[in-house]
């Protein structure tokens, strides 16, 4: 009967196995993930801004002079995109921020709930930075 056990086709197991570099265009991250690495992102790209924004803060509160100077830097597209995209930075850190905040109080752990909330986030995020878009090139 050992013999027969032996004999026996067994069944194939999953192969797992760490992720290279090179594969990771072919695996496919769960949305969870990519609010989380986008919130690492963000963190980044407003340490990386922050020269920016404390010399359009200084500009804008030193004299009338300066303000008028601010006011002239910020009215260029390309200072308008960096702001546009600082405000995408603040608002997904923001919001990224408060879902781990929640999820470290053990809510929302479960599959189906990380899902929700990573969509949330990104809903909320892009709804501001859209209006703050229209808002600076001036739709409204």
């Amino acid at each position: 009967m050992s013999e027969a056990v032996r004999e026996a086709p067994r069944k194939q197991r999953r192969e797992f196995r760490n992720i290279h570099v090179t594969e990771l265009a072919n695996y496919r991250q769960p949305l969870s993930a990519i609010v989380s690495i986008m919130h690492r992102v963000s963190g980044f790209l407003m340490f990386l801004l922050l020269p920016f924004i404390l010399y359009l803060l200084q500009e804008s509160i030193r004299s009338e002079i300066s303000f008028a100077h601010f006011q002239g830097i910020a009215s260029h597209p390309v200072a308008k995109l960096v702001i546009l995209a600082l405000v995408w930075g603040y608002m997904h850190h923001f919001c990224a921020g408060i879902r781990h905040l929640v999820m470290d109080t053990h809510i929302g752990l479960d599959k189906d709930s990380a899902r929700q909330s990573s969509v949330v986030v990104l809903v909320i995020t892009w709804v501001v930075v859209i209006v703050v878009a229209l808002k600076l090139f001036g739709v409204f």
